[in-house]
């Protein structure tokens, strides 16, 4: 199998390897606009992707060791049909030619250097997405859905405070009808726009503050009921977590998804799953305000609903560490070398924690808090509840101490104690 990156100049742009792998082929895969760049003569069997789009892949499959060239836009491995393939066949059974991607033409028409550029693509993406990469200076460039996209973006920028940002959309870049179009976002009304767009982006505030991807938003980010875990607890605990590019969370008693949240800002491959028995709604309004609507909701109670996850990297227990065999279960789930955190304000929830630390070690901390408030015509300090924290970093050769979740007193493991 090939897969040959294609731009709007067609057949006639490719390298002579590209095109050698097109003309040899005895299959050609692509959409309908690829597909209209081979010659009307030509009668070769032609497959259109299908919706959804692995139905297409899987009948690729069942055709291996066919010669089968993969028509794709720009570089099929930036938000192109190349990763997807890769991810089912083996790279040894395929040759990938890239061409310029949108975002490298983009770049050479707008005078931009690609490196101090952010890029993503919403199609087939929720345009929430961009909340995360909204900041003073920035410059975003986007892969637009279709012509409504500009549009969708233009809106959701003014919503958010950066009405004064400017657009381009760059209409079929590299092609006999290349166009580019600029505006303001809070003035935008374009809407005789082509379907193949990119969409560039100066960010430019107006009257609100962006919000940093640090850990610790302020609390009036968020939408919720009070059970919130609060601003500098929340930096505290994902410094705990200690989230790294592509690793997934679990958020156990999520509350309003504040945790699940900011670890998937940290990084824009981290993921995460809020578990949540009753505030689901408050977690799906602010995952979309604050750019993470791919976070993965369930609503249910633990550790019932905790069986068949995905193994995770780190777990987070915000509340209910006392419910039985709540901690159990996470710590059985959670993979080896993997953190788990969790948070508790009462003696009970104390008491628990201690008891595995002594099984497994750990580290515990105490937190406490105040803040400045009126207190009459002055300002005085108010406490809030004090929190301890307990982590803990299950070793890579827990496993084999065949550890029995209900012992009370389970070997120790010898190198977990400080961690």
């Amino acid at each position: 199998m090939s897969v040959v990156g294609i731009g709007e100049d067609g057949l006639a742009g490719l390298s002579p390897i590209a095109r050698s792998l097109v003309d040899h082929a005895a299959v050609l895969v692509g959409g309908d606009r690829h597909l209209a760049m081979i010659p009307d003569g030509d009668r070769r069997e032609k497959i259109t992707w299908s919706s959804p789009i692995h139905h297409s892949i899987e009948d690729l499959i069942q055709r291996r060791g066919q010669a089968i060239c993969v028509l794709a836009s720009g570089d099929p491995m930036w938000y192109g049909i190349g990763v997807m393939l890769t991810r089912k066949i083996p790279l040894a059974e395929m040759t990938i030619i890239p061409a310029l991607s949108t975002f490298s033409l983009a770049c050479s028409r707008l005078g931009w250097s690609l490196t101090e550029v952010e890029t993503l693509s919403l199609c087939s993406r929720p345009p929430a997405l961009l909340n995360a990469y909204l900041y003073p200076g920035a410059k975003l460039l986007v892969l637009s859905e279709g012509k409504q996209t500009p549009t969708i973006v233009a809106h959701l920028l003014t919503e958010k405070g950066f009405g004064n940002s400017s657009l381009t959309v760059l209409e079929r870049l590299g092609g006999e009808r290349e166009r580019m179009i600029w505006g303001i976002a809070s003035d935008w009304n374009q809407d005789e726009l082509d379907d193949l767009n990119a969409i560039a982006i100066e960010c430019v505030p107006d009257s609100k503050t962006a919000l940093s991807r640090i850990p610790g938003l302020p609390d009036d980010a968020y939408h919720h009921d009070g059970q919130l875990t609060k601003r500098e607890i929340r930096a505290i605990t994902l410094s705990a977590l200690a989230p790294l590019p592509g690793q997934l969370l679990w958020d156990v008693g999520a509350g309003c998804g504040s945790i699940a949240i900011e670890w998937m800002r940290s990084h824009p491959r981290c993921r995460a799953i809020a578990i949540e028995r009753s505030r689901t709604h408050y977690i799906a309004d602010n995952a979309n305000a604050l750019g993470t609507p791919n976070l993965q909701i369930l609503e249910g109670t633990a550790p019932a609903i905790l069986t068949n996850l995905p193994q995770p990297d780190a777990i987070f227990i915000g509340g209910g560490a006392t419910t039985q065999d709540l901690i159990e279960t996470c710590w059985s789930a959670l993979r080896s070398g993997g953190r788990l955190v969790a948070n508790v304000v009462t003696l009970k929830g104390e008491q628990k924690l201690f008891e595995w630390h002594d099984r497994v070690g750990g580290e515990f901390t105490r937190i406490s808090i105040q803040r400045a408030a009126p207190i009459g015509r002055f300002l005085g300090w108010k406490s809030l509840s004090p929190i301890t924290q307990w982590v803990a970093l299950k070793p890579p050769e827990f496993d084999k101490l065949h550890f029995d979740l209900n012992s009370k007193t389970p070997p120790k493991s010898p190198t977990s104690e400080g961690l």
